[in-house]
């Protein structure tokens, strides 16, 4: 009853949030990690430091300037965070604030600009369709009522991250391909099948959406603003799919860490998250 009364009501109110309709959401992202720290040369200061700079590496802030059927996604560019330890590298795959996500429901495709090594790139593929189950279960996030759904998927979770260093090549990542559980909490109140990063597909925006290991929470949204919201898909880049871009991104994180081995940085920590 209630997955129906809430289709109903998207069908009403469909024609008061066409492309006239615009607004901007923002959102915040943590994520949990858990860190394999078995380097002896890893003293509990250092440790101590490592973890904070990579807590804060993940609290980022992103826009999601939206339409009826269109979508930008960006991070927002963010003051300098904690300075790394000495001879510590972290390599986020997939992250910065050059990168644009744009999502287009009514057509079901998205083209997402992304720089990797100063090489920019222009994916462009199918949105991935979640067969997500609405649910009865609700709550409030700021001033919206929302409602609680749920879908699955496979994919690679990074089950801890280690530190890798030139003379211990064993000491990387470690991830396995499993089932997924996503839960998203999205407001009928503004009728758009929209929400952060790849996510959208439901009656509703999105204002919080998580895996298990990463959280995106809406902080704060602006409807129809005085201003008008430029809408558009990025255009440079060398255009490819996802699974090629996938497997550029692979080839390039293994050469950048032959290239550090070349150069001699063994006494340097090196940390590859994602990817």
């Amino acid at each position: 009853m209630v997955r129906i009364l809430i289709l109903i009501f998207l069908f009403v109110f469909e024609s008061l949030f066409a492309q006239d309709f615009q607004g901007i959401a923002t959102y915040k992202t943590n994520r949990k990690v858990d860190l394999n720290m078995d380097d002896s040369r890893m003293n509990a200061d250092m440790q101590k430091q490592l973890q904070e700079m990579l807590k804060k590496q993940f609290q980022r802030e992103y826009t999601l300037n939206f339409n009826g059927t269109e979508s930008v996604y960006k991070e927002l560019q963010s003051l300098e965070g904690p300075k790394p330890a000495s001879g510590v590298r972290v390599m986020i795959a997939g992250s910065g604030p050059s990168n644009v996500l744009y999502k287009n429901s009514k057509e079901g495709r998205y083209v997402s600009k992304q720089d990797m090594m100063g090489k920019l790139f222009l994916i462009k593929d199918n949105l991935e369709e979640l067969d997500w189950i609405l649910e009865d279960e609700t709550k409030t996030i700021g001033a919206y009522t929302c409602y609680k759904a749920t879908a699955k998927r496979m994919g690679q979770r990074l089950r801890n991250i280690r530190i890798a260093t030139d003379n211990n090549e064993e000491n990387t990542d470690e991830s396995e391909e499993e089932e997924i559980t996503i839960t998203a909490w999205y407001t009928p109140e503004i009728p758009v099948s929209n929400g952060p990063g790849n996510y959208w597909g439901l009656p509703g925006l999105i204002l919080e959406v998580g895996d298990g290991d990463e959280n995106i929470l809406c902080s704060k949204i602006v409807l129809n603003p005085k201003k008008k919201i430029e809408i558009n898909a990025p255009v440079k880049g060398k255009v490819v799919s996802e699974q090629e871009f996938e497997e550029i991104m692979e080839k390039k994180m293994e050469e950048m860490r032959d290239r550090m081995s070349r150069r001699g940085d063994g006494d340097g920590l090196r940390i590859r998250i994602g990817g």
